[in-house]
């Protein structure tokens, strides 16, 4: 039986009447003060192109705030530890924008955003380590693909975070490249969930403008919950995967993780594209190029149907207080001008089922061959045995190693992919059922049924709410802020999930519901430098 479960039924509307006194204070000033120096503490893309163009910041007055911020709180103070490195260069580069700023104005629409980046994407002139002293001291030669279109539109990789090793976990960040774990900076003694929870720490904290995280089962929506982000996992295909370390490519997304939607949109916005390097691109050729900035509209909520996806999230374990948050979240959608339909069961999950006893389609141990062997001479390691032989890796990940080492590594054209297949087209058969059913344009759900564990527990309920529908069938899913548990403290989250290629209309709903209730604030535990 189902525990804490809460029918949604919509708020009854009262109307009063409130008498408004305002009083208005003329005075007359003196002298004219100097501007406040620019700060960085939740500031967004726009707050720092508007300020650049006021001439009161610098692209290197940028970058050294945030710098002194990593300084302070990263590795001293609360001690986050989201950060494995800064780019040692990064200083020269603010310089070289902010000459070419100077000559021509901005590179680009992300000029002089400073990111933090996940350290499984491949950077040119810094290391990309996936988290493992297997791969200590790997440069690569080319940047990975959505590392390169930021680039292009002028954006500075600031530096490259802490991920749990080999991404294999979404429940915590820890890694053998970064002693200690990395903490939640809303209360440093809980969990950043996994396995991009550096770059979450980081953008939660202000250390850069935004990040990039990747996400097989969770890992950029989950971390985002638990750091009070906006965080967006593409449809498969819509953007490349090329030169990011794998885990699984059968459902491995990468992508951008961010204050604001706004400023996740405008990531997004750079990186959705066709990549030769990845062929499962292709099939975006279809449906690109789109304005997904257009999307940030005013009441894009008002006539959306959104359904309640509590297949998604109700357990026995999950927690009265996200189901709590979950209803006032309905409460302001509904305020908002949607429609909300509950409920909104997928029909047919139960008897949808991988064949017993079938191997893994492809999965760690395949791709990360394949992708060591793109490298050649350049990569540390040769294959996933060498690696287990090494023993350079955390720990708490050789079972898992040794395991996956073990097994089969079957490829695309066997049985067990072609089983995969087969699945994952039922489940995207049914899920598309269900919303052509009842004219959805979303399904909602909380993003985890339960507050960001301890750090080192591993035995409460996770309630990690994101490894099933987005992964299996590949469609896109966006998760906003949806307020605060345990004393108004722990952040929780809310995903939109939709159709493929169905970003817009994510993105529009993601926008009015944070606009709506503008939940996010900034950690107390990282306050502004003085």
């Amino acid at each position: 039986m189902l525990k804490h479960r809460a029918r949604y039924h919509p708020p009854v509307r009262h109307l009063t009447l409130a008498l408004l006194l305002a009083t208005l204070v003329v005075t007359t000033p003196t002298a004219q003060a100097p501007a406040p120096p620019f700060e960085v503490v939740e500031a967004t893309i726009a707050d720092v192109h508007a300020a650049m163009r006021d001439g009161r910041l610098t692209c290197r007055g940028l970058v050294d705030a945030y710098l002194a911020r990593i300084a302070a709180y990263d590795k001293n103070g609360p001690a986050l530890n989201a950060v494995i490195l800064t780019n040692p260069r990064v200083r020269d580069e603010a310089d070289a924008l902010d000459a070419r700023f100077t000559a021509s104005g901005p590179v680009g629409p992300l000029h002089c955003v400073p990111m933090l980046v996940k350290d499984n994407f491949e950077t040119i002139g810094l290391p990309s380590t996936n988290g493992t002293l297997a791969f200590e001291g790997f440069i690569s030669h080319k940047d990975a693909f959505q590392v390169a279109r930021v680039k292009a539109a002028g954006a500075l990789v600031l530096a490259k975070t802490n991920l749990a090793e080999w991404a294999f976990t979404p429940y915590e960040t820890l890694s053998s490249i970064l002693p200690g774990y990395t903490k939640n900076p809303y209360a440093l003694d809980r969990v950043t969930a996994g396995s991009s929870g550096g770059t979450a720490a980081g953008v939660a904290a202000s250390f850069g403008l935004v990040g990039f995280g990747s996400d097989t089962g969770n890992s950029i929506r989950g971390p985002s919950s638990h750091q009070a982000l906006a965080g967006i996992r593409s449809t498969m295909g819509l953007t490349s995967r090329a030169g990011v370390m794998p885990l699984n490519l059968s459902a491995d997304i990468a992508g951008p993780m961010a204050r604001t939607v706004t400023d996740a949109t405008a990531v997004f916005q750079a990186i959705a594209g066709v990549d030769p390097d990845d062929p499962v691109t292709a099939a975006a050729k279809a449906h690109l190029p789109q304005d997904y900035m257009a999307a940030i509209v005013p009441d894009g909520l008002r006539g959306a149907r959104i359904g309640i996806l509590r297949q998604a999230y109700e357990r026995d374990t999950t927690d009265p207080e996200i189901v709590a948050v979950f209803m006032r979240a309905l409460d302001d959608l509904h305020r908002a001008g949607a429609v909300i339909v509950d409920p909104a069961t997928v029909e047919g999950l139960a008897e949808i089922r991988r064949p017993e006893g079938m191997g893994p389609c492809m999965g760690f141990k395949h791709d990360i061959n394949a992708y060591l062997a793109s490298h050649g001479d350049r990569a540390p390691m040769k294959n996933l045995t060498e690696i287990v032989k090494s023993g350079r890796f955390h720990p708490t990940v050789r079972r898992q190693l040794e395991q996956t080492e073990a097994g089969p590594a079957n490829g695309a054209d066997s049985p067990e992919c072609a089983a995969d297949r087969d699945y994952r087209e039922r489940v995207r058969q049914a899920v598309l059922k269900t919303m052509d059913a009842l004219a959805l344009d979303a399904f909602v759900y909380p993003t985890w049924s339960n507050v960001p564990r301890l750090i080192g527990d591993l035995n409460t309920p996770h309630g990690d709410n994101s490894q099933f529908f987005s992964p299996t069938t590949g469609f896109p899913s966006v998760q906003v802020p949806m307020g605060y548990t345990r004393g108004d403290r722990l952040p929780a989250g809310i995903t939109f999930f939709g159709r493929a290629w169905a970003e817009t209309t994510l993105i529009k709903l993601a926008y009015g519901y944070e606009q709506a209730t503008m939940h996010r604030r900034a950690p107390a535990s990282t306050p502004p430098l003085r």
